[in-house]
């Protein structure tokens, strides 16, 4: 299902522009937090979006979703993250509300790797495809549509943190900081080779709540450097490979690991 408001972009020079397609996940409490500071900051002489393209979170249903997010959180902090759930919900805060505000085209396919939606993706003739915690790994159809390349944020140092929640993961270890990395794409989960870094500070005593906002943050920040860089270059900046022999993937933690998490000092908010 797509939704077409009229593109402020649309009319101005585009020929000059870098066309960028955005695949994120409806996360409107923490991913929105990247999309706050990622609209506010595009350069419309630099970038035109071509449409921001929202899946389901997980991609499962609301309830698998719910139960997940449960599980982790307890059932006190699971009291507090609900509030903020719905409000953001029912006031029209989460991520495909906000792009329509900023004038983007808001996309919700089944599946980012059908025949169908490569195809639409493919029609936009992006240069540059960019991943905000994407709920799928995008396979080689897809990864091949844009000319220059597809960029993914995540929040952890790779291939060390590769995965689900590296936030939290570096925070259980006793980081002293999230590095968050802008890697090339490849078939593989979190193996291309990264193109930018930026360290956001972890406390002795912290809480994932304010870390994860401030990684967000940082992360939309580093994100439209790199691609006001790829703008006036055409070209994606020098990757440094990964070196796989030091990978770790990690899962989506359970309450076992929630335990250690507070026992080491941290909280969740």
């Amino acid at each position: 299902m797509s939704e077409f408001p009229i593109s402020p972009a649309a009319s101005a020079d585009g020929g000059r522009k870098l066309r960028v397609v955005v695949v994120t996940e409806d996360d409107p409490v923490y991913v929105r937090e990247f999309f706050d500071v990622f609209f506010d900051g595009l350069a419309p002489s630099l970038l035109d979006v071509r449409a921001v393209v929202v899946c389901k979170a997980f991609h499962e249903s609301l309830p698998a979703t719910a139960r997940r997010v449960f599980r982790f959180f307890g059932p006190v902090d699971f009291s507090r993250l609900l509030p903020r759930y719905l409000f953001a919900k029912f006031a029209s805060r989460d991520i495909g509300s906000l792009a329509l505000a900023h004038g983007l085209r808001v996309i919700r396919p089944e599946s980012v790797n059908s025949h169908e939606f490569v195809e639409q993706v493919r029609g936009e003739k992006p240069d540059v495809i960019v991943s905000v915690a994407a709920p799928e790994i995008f396979k080689s159809p897809l990864l091949s549509v844009p000319t220059i390349g597809c960029l993914n944020i995540h929040s952890g140092e790779l291939p060390a943190y590769r995965g689900m929640m590296p936030t939290f993961w570096q925070m259980l270890e006793g980081r002293e900081h999230v590095t968050v990395t802008i890697h090339e794409m490849v078939p593989k989960l979190d193996a291309g080779g990264v193109v930018a870094t930026r360290e956001f500070p972890i406390s002795g005593s912290d809480s994932l709540d304010r870390v994860i906002r401030g990684t967000k943050q940082a992360g939309a920040r580093l994100m439209l450097s790199v691609l006001a860089d790829i703008a006036s270059s055409r070209a994606l900046p020098p990757a440094t490979p990964l070196d796989m022999s030091k990978a770790r993937l990690f899962r989506f933690p359970g309450p076992e690991d929630v335990a250690r998490f507070r026992a080491r000092g941290h909280r969740i908010f």
